[in-house]
């Protein structure tokens, strides 16, 4: 193996391990080479700093993360034995409210909002608040198969937990999806389908409502 061979394999091995060898060894190359080699060397350096720099961001996220699972972990494990899933406040069913319908945003005589509210009850028939995800269909059922499902819309965790909306009367989930290309006509009823999927007991719920023309 010549020097020429030797000093290449050297800075391959010493690559893998580390950022800090990296840029020793592109630093040391850059004493040996033409400005625009230099200028090339650097900025490849400067990357290698601020990938570095992220890798350790994501790592210490990552460190956050597992001492919050851990603590959930320590409490759960806490609870008193004869505390079981099924004693806790769970979901029962779900209800479509009355008000759910189509709406004319902008006053221009056309309904371009679907609006659903669903309203999640506990077996003691009282409204809570759940966390899971949450499947709307529109249908006009006096179609054909192909055509009944004129639209469908799903709605993640994340996002639904931000539509809970109370009123003097009720506190409910409230949905509002864009329909204004999917309805040709309100002549006839449509049907809203829910499915609400509950993502402490994987349990999933399903209701329906009928919307009657105006």
């Amino acid at each position: 193996m010549n020097h020429k061979t030797r000093n290449s394999t050297f800075f391959v091995l010493h690559s893998i391990f580390s950022v800090p060898s990296i840029v020793f060894c592109l630093l040391s190359v850059a004493g040996c080479e033409q400005p625009n080699q230099k200028a090339s060397l650097s900025a490849q350096i400067e990357k290698l700093i601020q990938e570095n720099t992220e890798l350790q961001k994501q790592i210490e996220q990552s460190d956050s993360k597992n001492k919050q699972f851990k603590q959930q972990i320590k409490v759960l494990s806490g609870l008193p034995k004869e505390v079981k899933l099924e004693n806790l406040n769970l979901l029962d069913k779900i209800k479509i409210g009355r008000y759910t319908g189509f709406f004319d945003k902008d006053d221009d005589g056309k309904k371009e909002k679907l609006v659903v509210y669903i309203e999640p009850v506990d077996q003691q028939g009282d409204t809570i608040k759940v966390a899971g995800a949450v499947d709307v269909q529109l249908w006009d059922l006096n179609k054909t198969d192909s055509e009944a499902l004129l639209d469908e819309w799903r709605v993640e965790p994340e996002e639904l937990k931000k539509l809970w909306f109370a009123t003097m009367i009720k506190i409910n989930y409230r949905l509002t999806f864009d329909v204004a290309d999917k309805i040709e006509s309100m002549e006839e009823p449509l049907t809203v389908k829910v499915t609400f999927t509950d993502y402490l007991t994987g349990k999933v719920f399903q209701g329906q409502k009928v919307i009657k023309a105006p």
